[in-house]
């Protein structure tokens, strides 16, 4: 028996910089309640996000 998950049954998240759903990543595993941006480069432009997008 498979212990893989469809890449579809994974959760996933609006980053609020660039409007893009991105999915959870394994190394996300512990922390993805406070996974917030998709990448680096979102995180460091963060400034560009709009207010009131963020929860």
């Amino acid at each position: 028996m498979p212990r893989h998950r469809a890449k579809s049954a994974l959760p996933t998240k609006i980053c609020p910089v660039c409007n893009l759903p991105f999915t959870w990543r394994k190394k996300w595993a512990d922390c993805w309640d406070d996974v917030k941006y998709c990448s680096d480069r979102c995180r460091r432009h963060k400034s560009q996000a709009t207010p009131g997008e963020m929860p």
